[in-house]
């Protein structure tokens, strides 16, 4: 299971004394993120920094895996960012006899006209909902590294466009569980971050049995941000400044990994711009306009975990991770 940053950001001012915003105002839509924030922490409660993570997913332009035990509110989570944000949301419970064709979509011959027409599946929608992914087997998994990669999947020779924004959510259950396909690190590194969301405190458990749960409240929800902002925030977080000595600590950490004898393979240079696009979303998030060591801080151990396999054991090692992290001084 990942290793979640300690702290949780503010969505606050942003910080007019740091450099290098190009464009896209924070405090035009800083509002309407609070609002969405908030909105997003009365469902899914006492999860304050997954939620944030997730959120910093979506603004980076990536894809978020939530690996964890059944029941904790993977589900909820998805389905409350569809709804707080406005997308289409679509949801594919993976199993060990779905298709490919099952997810992308199938041409069919129609006698009226003597011609095929393509019915799309279930991935052409804005935030997809891959359910248990780690219970397909590999050749289902793979019919989402195009998609996930290039915003776009080729069915029956032709190239077909995903909806924008795309965001895959995918949940899985832990590899020691029965009727599991571990993912190959090639569909791993195209998810940016990886949650877990854990057993809930006593307080907010106690409030999930007097209220009854909380899905239906998930699904329930308006909608808190517009597409507009959402789209605004996008390209606004690309501007946010990071300063060569920021590049220079990134450059450490990846460093770091690559040459620890803990891990089979260091981070990648995906991994890397993963990481800055990352810090970038967060800083945002806390309303800043440059990125701080403690943004790259924040979201490193849900970027490295699920990519970092060790030597031994050949899982993810999150304790491993935060002591890297420790022992990496910032310039």
């Amino acid at each position: 299971m990942t290793a979640q940053p300690a702290s949780t950001p503010a969505l606050t001012q942003p910080d007019a004394a740091q450099p290098g915003a190009q464009g896209g105002d924070p405090q035009a839509v800083a509002p309407q993120f609070a609002r969405a924030l908030q909105q997003l922490d009365s469902v899914v409660l006492g999860k304050a920094v997954p939620v944030r993570l997730a959120l910093t997913c979506l603004l980076a332009g990536g894809h978020l895996l939530i690996e964890d035990v059944p029941g904790v509110g993977k589900t909820t989570l998805a389905y409350a960012l569809a709804a707080t944000l406005g997308l289409e949301f679509g949801r594919v419970q993976f199993t060990s006899d779905l298709l490919p064709a099952d997810l992308l979509g199938v041409s069919i011959f129609e006698q009226g006209t003597s011609t095929f027409r393509f019915h799309p599946g279930p991935i052409f929608t804005q935030l997809l909902l891959a359910d248990e992914l780690n219970r397909a087997t590999p050749r289902t998994q793979s019919a989402l590294l195009e998609a996930m990669e290039e915003r776009q999947v080729s069915v029956d020779g032709a190239t077909r466009g995903l909806p924008a924004p795309f965001f895959v959510i995918a949940t899985q259950n832990p590899s020691a569980h029965h009727g599991t396909f571990p993912l190959p690190e090639a569909q791993l590194d195209r998810f940016l971050l990886t949650v877990t969301l854990g057993y809930p405190d006593p307080r907010a458990e106690r409030e999930l049995l007097l209220s009854g749960g909380r899905r239906q409240a998930a699904q329930a929800l308006g909608t808190a941000l517009s597409a507009t902002a959402l789209d605004e925030a996008r390209q606004a977080v690309q501007s946010v400044h990071v300063a060569g000595a920021l590049i220079d600590y990134v450059q450490l950490l990846v460093k770091a990994t690559r040459e620890s004898p803990q891990f089979m393979a260091g981070l990648s240079p995906r991994a890397a711009l993963g990481l800055v696009s990352a810090a970038r979303a967060w800083a945002w998030l806390a309303g800043r306009t440059a990125v701080w060591p403690d943004d790259v801080r924040a979201v490193f151990p849900a970027l490295a975990t699920h990519r970092l396999l060790s030597r031994v054991s050949g899982n993810p090692q999150p304790d491993a991770v935060l002591k890297l992290l420790e022992g990496v001084p910032i310039p």
